[in-house]
């Protein structure tokens, strides 16, 4: 009868030390006849292809250098603020995008001086501004709140 106590594991092969030389496992040791990769130490680095041109070889080079951590700035011209609010409102990164003008909260917005405007609007402080922007806003009786004003583009 078989139980829980009756079994054991099964008796083991004996280990084949393979690798070790003529006198182990098969003439060449599992490694073929004669030959670069036969050798201890042999074998081609990695991307090597035989002498032709490697695939990284064959890329272009791009010179220059991306950098991972930029933020790219959306510009928002007086033209787009004068056909999308109304008079007295103000313009922040939240009601831009409700309104679909920038893709993101995460970026940096910049209003820039492309076009009229009439409406008295008041351009909070998270929001750079160019300094033509920032007088033709205050020459149509708006307001700017924002701390540093950014030289023109």
């Amino acid at each position: 009868m078989i139980n829980l106590s009756s079994l054991k594991p099964n008796a083991k092969k004996s280990k084949i030390r393979r690798g070790r030389g003529n006198g182990s496992k098969g003439t060449f040791s599992g490694r073929g006849c004669k030959g670069q990769n036969s050798r201890a130490g042999g074998g081609v680095r990695l991307g090597f292809e035989g002498g032709q041109s490697g695939v990284l070889d064959r890329m272009p080079k791009l010179r220059g250098f991306r950098n991972p951590n930029r933020v790219e700035t959306e510009a928002v011209n007086l033209f787009v603020l004068e056909e999308n609010y109304k008079n007295g409102e103000t313009v922040s990164l939240e009601t831009l995008l409700l309104r679909g003008m920038i893709s993101g909260r995460n970026g940096k917005v910049k209003v820039l001086a492309k076009g009229d405007i009439t409406k008295k609007l008041t351009i909070s402080a998270e929001i750079m501004i160019s300094a033509n922007a920032k007088t033709a806003i205050e020459a149509a009786g708006g307001t700017v709140q924002v701390a540093a004003v950014v030289e023109a583009v």
